[in-house]
């Protein structure tokens, strides 16, 4: 799963049949300190609950296109949760770097 934040809507009156009910969102792909790390993409929104300004969590590739049991869609991403909080602690490394060497 991978963090996103929702930054737009599609609207296709056409689409596949197995679309139908869902709806379709612009999403920006972040990293863990919410930073773009790629272009944004259409993702489909399978809770149909995520808004514009919301940060969600997204599957990609094969686990997007089977994420509602029993129905399979022509999709490479799919919204499938929608971050309450999100809290990141990054390590601090304790070794000691050795300095480079100069010449003398």
């Amino acid at each position: 799963m991978d963090l996103a934040k929702v930054i737009g809507t599609v609207v296709a009156t056409r689409k596949d049949p197995s679309l139908e009910g869902t709806r379709l969102l612009v999403v920006q792909p972040l990293d863990e300190k919410q930073e773009p790390i790629s272009d944004p993409i259409v993702a489909v929104d399978t809770l149909n609950d995520a808004g514009v300004g919301e940060i969600v969590y997204i599957v990609t590739g094969g686990d997007a296109v089977s994420v509602i049991p029993g129905k399979r869609m022509p999709v490479d991403v799919a919204i499938v949760g929608i971050v309450d909080s999100l809290s990141v602690t990054h390590a601090t490394s304790t070794s000691e770097e050795t300095p480079p060497e100069t010449e003398s």
